[in-house]
């Protein structure tokens, strides 16, 4: 029998920092894993698990795939009778650094925040670097949330005055950048509320800013994220556009972005700019809540069939979604 080798040990200076549970998955199961960013690219890469460890689905009573402009979303109804005023929605985004995952990637999630903040969600399936660079995923996701304002009432029963967005990581940032978007928009699309996972807020992060404080973190360092990065943003001067680094977003927009739920790894590379964001949406006079699973590096939700700290951010995730629409 071959003896497997580890692709990416655990740094010994984070072990005694990360979560317990976490170390031994990585050690009986991560490490074995071959980081795509060390392969030369093929969009085959994309058809393993972009995280092992999920949870199953939670059954629903619909799921239903609808067509957008340059590609497609699916709507998980759940069970139970609607609201009069029709189901509250989440738009949400799917992680993978503009690059990995798709529709069906994180419907363990999706799943979970439908069933138990008794809503739709609509889970994006956005176009995906290197093929479609930015700013294609921005794109489709401006087309998700016209889709929902047009033809959510007559397509899905949504309550178009609840449309909250939602996201991890990549996913996470396309849906900060939408909740901008929507108050750009003219006449502004008022949204209810931002669910934001371990989400990218500044592209032009680095280990002499942002990422020096986890930099030895497992799972996404600095190499893997800027391999995100590079595919995704391939020209540097669109690093700092507001659209690709929500950060560098002007007040007057900020300010105007609904209330938000922030979910921080305390072990992630992502953990400051995803802290600072938080700040300078309150300095707007937004509502932020920020939690932070310490111990956690960065794809702890995805981990949730196998991590304890992965399940609380899921529960905490979608108790924040029913409280802002009422349904909690």
């Amino acid at each position: 029998m071959t003896e497997k080798v580890p692709k990416q040990p655990l740094h010994p200076s984070v072990v005694s920092k990360l979560d317990p549970e976490y170390v031994e998955f990585h050690n009986s199961t991560l490490q074995y894993i071959t980081p795509p960013h060390t392969l030369p690219w093929d969009p085959a890469l994309r058809n393993a698990p972009a995280v092992p460890g999920g949870s199953l689905p939670l059954p629903v009573a619909k799921i239903e795939d609808f067509d957008l402009k340059y590609t497609k979303f699916r709507a998980f109804t759940p069970q139970g009778t609607a609201p009069a005023a029709g189901w509250p929605v989440l738009i949400y985004f799917h992680g993978g650094g503009w690059t990995l995952g798709n529709i069906g990637s994180e419907t363990g999630f999706t799943t979970n925040m439908s069933v138990r903040a008794k809503c739709v969600v609509i889970s994006v399936d956005y176009r995906l670097a290197p093929e479609d660079p930015y700013p294609a995923a921005v794109e489709d996701a401006i087309d998700s949330l016209n889709w929902v304002v047009e033809h959510g009432k007559a397509k899905l029963n949504l309550d178009t005055s609840k449309i909250a967005v939602g996201g991890s990581s990549s996913g996470g940032n396309l849906a900060t950048i939408l909740a901008l978007k929507a108050a750009e928009a003219n006449p502004p699309i008022p949204l209810f509320f931002q669910l934001l996972i371990v989400p990218v807020t500044d592209n032009t992060a680095s280990i002499s800013n942002y990422w020096k404080v986890n930099q030895y973190t497992p799972w996404l360092g600095p190499e893997r994220m800027s391999w995100f990065r590079n595919n995704y943003l391939p020209n540097k001067e669109d690093w700092t556009k507001w659209d690709a680094s929500p950060m560098f977003a002007p007040k007057e927009l900020l300010r105007k972005v609904p209330k938000a739920w922030i979910g921080i790894a305390g072990m992630d590379i992502l953990r400051e700019e995803g802290i600072e964001y938080g700040k300078k949406m309150q300095q707007e006079g937004v509502e932020v809540e920020t939690e932070i699973y310490e111990g956690g590096p960065h794809p702890i939700m995805a981990m949730d069939g196998v991590l304890t700290i992965g399940k609380k951010l899921v529960t905490d995730a979608a108790n924040a979604l029913g409280r802002a629409f009422g349904t909690a």
